[in-house]
């Protein structure tokens, strides 16, 4: 603050005020300035990423000839922060929908694309979300998606787009869907992209090559590629939780939850096994849709989070947004 107090010994600002500065900006900041000065008015541009915020600042500035005064007032500065905005595809589905209720949670801006756009369920934080609906076919949503419409303004986008089919079904909506969305989202300029993928299992290699996991894989690939430092795959295993399908409520976690629990438990039991090819298909522990949702956040809003994340990262993230 002392150099700031320094000011009121000269009697125009200094050059450097008039000019762009660099530092973070806050909400709101109070400076203390001596009360028997001159009062002017003069305008800061903050860059914050892809836009500025103006500052309106009230500065006084004593003649050289004036002694500093002990009492001070103050000068507000009221930045405009631009908020987070997800955009969140295959938003209506179970993970989607789940992480569509954790980002309105934390008070981010929510877009979701899917089939069915807005859910059938009413439940309080369902309008908060924008609803954008798609087409008949998943992987259509995104290949024929009007980017205009949902990418421009977004932080970060968050894809849940993944599904079972033939061979060709699988390869193109677990894998080449998620590409385009990948691409466009690059192309749009949007800083983060968080990609839901799953757990391999410990699966023998000819097991993996299958189009569900072959087009997961090559999704994650464009991930990382495309967004080195700041994008995100989540690796999941079985996802439980409360999932609705057609108007029924399927109790997911009332199989998931105890098996958590009991895998937690004999860890020590179990782990000299986990080496035996397929062994995780029984000994990987399940993870609550919440804490896969609460993981995903955290890649919107932590700079730091990106990379590959496995079963017990995911829950170590939640934990960390959760608190």
């Amino acid at each position: 603050m002392s150099s700031l107090s320094s000011f009121a010994a000269i009697s125009t600002p200094p050059p450097f005020l008039k000019r762009a500065a660099s530092f973070p900006c806050r909400p709101s900041l109070h400076f203390p300035f001596p009360s028997n000065n001159r009062c002017k008015r003069m305008t800061l541009m903050f860059p914050t990423g892809c836009s500025f915020c103006s500052f309106g600042v009230k500065c006084s500035y004593a003649k050289a000839s004036t002694k500093e005064d002990t009492n001070s007032s103050t000068i507000d500065v009221i930045a405009d922060v631009k908020p987070e905005r997800v955009v969140v595809l295959g938003g209506s589905g179970f993970v989607g929908s789940a992480i569509c209720k954790a980002a309105v949670s934390k008070g981010i801006e929510v877009m979701s694309l899917s089939r069915s756009g807005r859910p059938s369920y009413t439940d309080p934080w369902v309008d908060q979300v924008t609803w954008m609906p798609g087409i008949e076919v998943v992987f259509r949503d995104v290949f024929y998606a009007n980017w205009d419409e949902v990418l421009p303004g977004a932080t970060a986008v968050v894809s849940t787009i993944g599904g079972f089919g033939s061979e060709e079904q699988m390869q193109r909506i677990n894998g080449e869907a998620n590409v385009v969305a990948v691409t466009a989202a690059k192309d749009y300029g949007i800083p983060k992209f968080i990609f839901i993928s799953v757990h391999d299992y410990n699966l023998p290699s000819f097991l993996l090559s299958s189009g569900y996991f072959t087009g997961k894989r090559k999704a994650e690939s464009e991930v990382l590629s495309k967004y080195p430092t700041s994008g995100v795959v989540l690796r999941p295993g079985f996802i439980y939780g409360k999932r609705r399908v057609d108007g029924f409520e399927i109790p997911l976690d009332l199989i998931g939850q105890p098996l958590e629990r009991f895998l937690s438990a004999t860890e020590n039991f179990t782990k000299p096994l986990s080496s035996l090819p397929g062994s995780d298909l029984f000994l990987a522990p399940p993870v609550s849709v919440d804490d896969v949702a609460l993981a995903a956040i955290n890649g919107v809003v932590d700079d730091d989070f990106f990379g590959v994340f496995t079963v017990e990262q995911i829950k170590e993230a939640a934990t960390k947004v959760r608190v």
